[in-house]
This record gives C-alpha cells, structure tokens and sequence, in this order.
C-alpha cells in the first residue's frame, strides 16, 4: 500500500511540473524588465562613459493599461575609463504615459568619481547641500501623424551637487540649484522601413543661473546634442529578434562627436 500510494504521488508531482512547464505566461503581466548593451553611454549630449555598458530596467505597471509605471532603471560599465574610475548608475522613477505624451519623475544616482569634498558618496544621503542624488523631470510629446515631431524637455529640479548643480554661499550654506533644463526635438526622417532614421537637436540652459550642466561653462544657452539614430530589427531564430541601432552623436559646445552602437537583448 505505501509503495501505491509513493508511485501516485510521483505520478501526480510529475503532471504537476509537466503542467507548470507547458503553461503560457500571461500577456496582461505588469511586471516587466528588458535589457540593453552599448559600446558606450551618451545622455543630453554628455559622454556618460566610453567604456561597454549593460543596462537594465525593471518595471512594475500601477494600472491595468499600463499607463503608471513605477521602476529602476540600472547601468555598468564593464570596464574602468582612462581615468581609472568604474561607471555604475542606479535610478528610480514613477512615469505616466498616454498616447503620444510622456511625464516621468526620475530620481537619479550615479556613483562614478563623486569628489566629497562637495558631495556625498552615501547612496541614502538626500541633503539639500551635498546630495550626489538629482531629482530630474522629464517630459515629451509627440504631434500628430501629419507632423509627428517629438518635443521633450528635462528639468533638474534637485540635488547634483556632484555635476555642480548647487551653488554655495561664501559661507558654505546652500545657495540655490541651477535647474539645468534639456530640450530636444526629434524628426522621424525614415519611418516603417527595414531600416528606420531619426534626426534631434538638444540644447541646454538653467532656469536659475548663467551656467548649465550640459555646455562648457561659457554660455547660457547652447546647442549641446546634434546627431541621427539609425534603428532596425535583425531577426536571429524564429522565434527571437533584435532590435538594433546606431547613433552618431555631435556637442557643438563641448567639441567632442561619438558613434554608438546599441541592442537591447530582451
């Protein structure tokens, strides 16, 4: 009797696990993450690192139509810049999008070659002061199909005393922020073709200072991002594609140009 009864619920723990494999995962699932490799990292026109990076996000949907979303978005270089520091970001953000607009509060954190002097290298540290933190707004709208431009701009609203968003008193104390602003428009030039190609131009300047992160110090406002991101699909199995892209990228107010090349893997 013992031997049936151990030989049926093999049986049954069997069907169970064949079950468990066989069965589709849900389509409606909130919770979702993707991830991406890149020869370097770019952002606004600012070369983040040179060096490799894999990026990854996890995202968790608030509503049924997937138009709240809160997640952390997280990078790595995979290996050390000339100047022998690592590239190492963790951000959080809540998002809401609908149809063709985009606002998201971003709280961003990277923790490559803070100088703590001015800044703390404490990753719960949120002092108005000396936070390496940046609470950064992002938002972007795109018109509609017979002029389908996408307009995005980005407000640092606080933190950043690592990138030189806070200024000081002569005392020491907190001054103000910069609000170091982004705006950028983009052009679908090629759209719905194998290989499809967009055209933008960024500029910066701070809604509190002469002086913004994104230029080279000299200027209030400049154009800081001109470039074309080229993006197609190649198809690796059946069942399994890559989305791929290329990106030549241009800071007339830095001098400087950069090419990427980019995939996400999932």
């Amino acid at each position: 009797m013992k031997i049936l009864i151990t030989a049926c619920l093999i049986i049954l723990g069997t069907g169970k696990l064949f079950s468990q494999e066989n069965e589709e995962p849900k389509e409606n699932n909130r919770l979702d993450f993707t991830a991406n490799i890149q020869n370097n990292h770019l952002w606004r026109g600012l070369i983040i690192t040179d060096k490799p990076v894999v990026m990854g996000n996890l995202s968790y949907a608030l509503d049924a139509e997937k138009k709240w979303k809160i997640g952390i978005w997280g990078a790595s270089a995979l290996a050390d810049d000339k100047d022998g520091t690592h590239y190492k970001e963790i951000n959080y953000y809540i998002q809401y999008s609908h149809h063709r607009f985009y606002i998201g509060l971003w709280d961003l954190y990277n923790s490559r070659n803070i100088n703590t002097a001015i800044a703390a290298d404490d990753i719960f540290s949120y002092s108005q002061r000396r936070t390496a933190h940046i609470i950064d707004l992002r938002t972007n709208y795109t018109f509609g199909p017979s002029f389908p431009i996408n307009v995005e701009a980005d407000i640092m609203l606080y933190g950043g005393a690592n990138a030189g968003e806070v200024v000081l008193d002569s005392d020491g104390s907190y001054k103000k922020n910069k609000y170091s602003t982004y705006i950028q428009a983009s052009y679908p030039v090629i759209s719905g073709k194998k290989v499809n190609l967009d055209a933008f131009v960024g500029a910066g300047f701070a809604l509190n200072d002469r002086y913004f992160l994104y230029g080279n110090g000299k200027n209030s406002f400049d154009i800081v991002n001109v470039g074309v991101k080229a993006g197609k699909t190649v198809k690796i199995t059946e069942h399994y594609s890559l989305p791929v892209s290329m990106m030549a990228m241009w800071n007339p107010s830095n001098k400087y140009a950069r090419i990427q090349l980019a995939a996400t893997v999932f």
